[in-house]
């Protein structure tokens, strides 16, 4: 059974709601509850959103009461000239990209074909009543709840997750086997997806600023992440015990100390390819499995090269720049 639990947009729906309702009832509008209603629909998880939703119901409902007064004034006030006019209305909204707005609109076409006539009084009524809906909608979500703290412990638990998986790396590279269940990788895979979600919607919080470097960080642990991925089969199918094995785990191990957000892989590129040309100047293979063994280490170098290119491309945060 799912936890129970009250979030913002609950709290902001249930103090927003009441509030919309009083002030339309203050103004003595007609169909006041109508307000609430309007509340609800447009407050949602980011600022981004809500601004949306806002400005895509107000559209909505301004093009209802165009066609409200033109197919009512026509055609009648019956039940046959509301389906002629969602006929039309339904497609126009979509057309003006204000389809979250058909269900409100919906409502406020109702309010005028009930008054069954159509006046200046009216249509003040149901603008008053979209004006306060949204407005208080739009009052309820200046405050959103920061995700920098959840951001950073996503951030600090990726990292854990790769620092594991590269000491499994270093195990199979030493040792040749292991009893690593693989559990991180499916960890790592679903804490990379929650992350990205959880990125966006802090982005979506910015209305006047785009600050989406959560999310640009990521993407990058995500392409790495592929890579590690991949390297595993090969780093898993070794078998055979050779000095360059023993070479590239102290490399690993020392890369694996130095994951964090500060961009420190133009430096292990560097050591990388020094590496590179050292095995290129180390005696041939003896053996088949020895041939076979460093042909997937050196597959492994290429695949780590790729990593590393992947961070040194990663721009950082603005205060680890100082981190080397």
């Amino acid at each position: 059974m799912k936890k129970f639990s009250i979030g913002y947009r609950t709290i902001k729906t249930a103090v927003g709601t009441p509030i919309a309702i009083w002030i339309a009832q203050l103004l003595e509008l007609e169909n006041y509850v109508s307000a609430g209603i309007i509340t609800v629909l447009c407050i949602q998880i980011t600022k981004k959103r809500s601004l949306q939703s806002a400005w895509a119901r107000f559209l909505a409902c301004s093009i209802a009461m165009v066609f409200s007064s033109i197919f009512f004034e026509v055609f009648g006030y019956q039940p046959i000239s509301i389906g002629l006019l969602l006929l039309i209305f339904i497609p126009t909204t979509v057309m003006a990209k204000a389809k979250e707005g058909i269900v409100t609109s919906t409502v406020i076409i109702l309010h005028i074909y009930s008054a069954n006539a159509f006046s200046i009084g009216l249509i003040v009524n149901e603008l008053l009543l979209i004006v306060i809906g949204i407005g208080v909608a739009l009052l309820m979500n200046v405050y959103m709840p920061s995700f920098e703290n959840k951001l950073k412990a996503y951030r600090v638990e990726i990292e854990e997750k790769f620092s594991k998986m590269f000491c499994e790396i270093i195990n199979f590279l030493l040792n040749g086997d292991s009893d690593w269940d693989g559990k991180e990788i499916t960890e790592t895979a679903k804490l990379l997806e929650d992350a990205k979600t959880l990125a966006l919607r802090n982005v979506e919080n910015q209305v006047l600023r785009h600050e989406d470097l959560y999310y640009h960080y990521f993407k990058m642990r995500e392409k790495q992440f592929e890579i590690i991925e991949r390297v595993l089969p090969t780093v898993a199918s070794i078998s055979t015990n050779v000095e360059q094995a023993k070479i590239i785990a102290q490399f690993i191990e020392e890369l694996r100390l130095h994951i964090h957000p500060g961009n420190t892989a133009n430096k292990f590129l560097r050591k990388l390819h020094a590496l590179s040309r050292q095995f290129q100047e180390m005696p041939l293979p003896r053996s088949r499995e020895e041939f076979e063994t460093r042909a997937a280490l050196l597959h492994f170098l290429n695949e780590m090269e790729r990593y590393l290119v992947i961070k040194s491309q990663y721009k950082g945060f603005p205060h680890d720049k100082h981190k080397h």
